[in-house]
């Protein structure tokens, strides 16, 4: 192909269509991209830097900015990392209260990554109805927490504190409200949409195998009809005690990604009204002592749990002191976000650019870090 004849376009990180500081740097030659590659270098944050140097108790409130879309996962995971070394067991009553948080930020990041999927192709209406409705998620989380977007909630051992009953009542309200009001004009306006429909069907295909071979699970797996899911397959917290199905796909492309999201927070709102029935009482922190002096034995554990966008890991190692030796984040979108720009995206339509970066899932933070 004649270099002459193509085109180099910065796509990010300003651009609505891709997803917050991140860049795609692609050539094209009429309306086709013929080559891409990733430019994540906006953040400098130095994540897995940082945590060394913070005791335990200080990253509870740095990890969530691993991923502003996800930021209870990354509490998580970093607690069950700690938990695992230090062979930590956490009162059932807690077990229940995270499962109920993560799966709150499960409906709260689909919903808000609908709305962005949507805005890519011009739906804005589904865009603003999905930050309406992340917003009233995030009431229920300022009612738990103290804070809409960063929590600081699930900590080594535990929660900070407990839900009160009043706010387990509002929760089911919310979860009707949304199951019977919000979903069904959600449905109408984007899921019946013909113009939804011919933007996204057939586009942004990722076949089973190519998602194997890069690492992808969560949609772009499931997309391809794999129900591989670790609430189901190595559970943790209270997964164990609940049932729910795993939603699935057949073609691999961006309409399945979607339609597999929305019937996710179907799944998370059976979810929740369980886990809100069944949950015990008791304590909702094992006693660590001073959270400034946490320290646990010399060790290393790798830990993973099932986030919106797939598997999502972190490999801790503790040498005993006041400080994690070292933290690696694997982020679910790692592999996507950088291989999979540069093998997958050459051959897509300009327009269709938005609809590959969006429909993947793809948070910065986890590969610039």
């Amino acid at each position: 192909m004649d270099k002459n004849t193509q085109t180099e376009i910065f796509f990010g990180p300003n651009h609505p269509g891709v997803p917050g500081n991140y860049g795609i740097n692609y050539e094209f030659e009429g309306d086709t991209v013929t080559s891409a590659r990733a430019n994540a270098g906006h953040l400098h944050r130095g994540f897995e830097k940082l945590m060394e140097e913070r005791i335990w108790i200080k990253n509870t409130a740095l990890v969530p900015r691993i991923c502003v879309e996800e930021p209870d996962i990354n509490e998580m995971v970093y607690a069950m990392g700690f938990e695992a070394i230090g062979e930590i067991e956490v009162p059932r009553r807690a077990d229940y209260i995270r499962s109920i948080i993560l799966e709150l930020a499960r409906i709260q990041g689909h919903i808000f990554s609908i709305g962005g999927n949507a805005a890519g192709i011009g739906q804005y209406t589904v865009m603003h109805w999905g930050t309406l409705t992340r917003d009233y998620l995030l009431d229920i989380f300022e009612e738990i927490t103290g804070a809409r977007v960063y929590h600081i909630y699930i900590r080594p051992g535990g929660v900070r504190q407990d839900i009160e009953d009043e706010t387990l009542d509002k929760i089911l309200d919310l979860m009707d409200e949304l199951e019977n009001e919000r979903f069904p004009d959600l449905q109408k306006a984007l899921f019946e949409n013909p113009n939804a429909q011919k933007r996204w069907q057939g586009k942004a295909v990722i076949t089973k195998e190519e998602a194997i071979e890069m690492g992808a699970t969560g949609p772009v797996l499931r997309a391809n009809g794999v129900p591989h899911d670790l609430r189901k397959m190595m559970p943790y917290a209270a997964y164990d005690d609940v049932e729910f199905e795993v939603p699935t796909g057949e073609n691999g492309d961006a309409w399945d990604r979607i339609k597999i999201a929305r019937d996710d927070m179907l799944q998370s709102i059976k979810i929740i009204r369980q886990l809100i029935n069944k949950i015990p009482d008791g304590p909702v922190q094992a006693d660590l002592g001073n959270g400034l002096k946490y320290k646990i034995p010399k060790g290393d554990a790798y830990v993973k749990i099932e986030s919106k966008r797939g598997e999502y890991g972190y490999y801790m190692v503790s040498d005993g002191s006041l400080k994690p030796y070292r933290v690696h984040v694997r982020g679910a979108s790692t592999p996507l976000g950088l291989y999979g720009v540069r093998e997958f995206l050459p051959g897509t339509r300009i327009a269709d650019v938005p609809v590959w970066a969006k429909s993947l899932g793809i948070c910065p933070p986890e590969f610039d870090r």
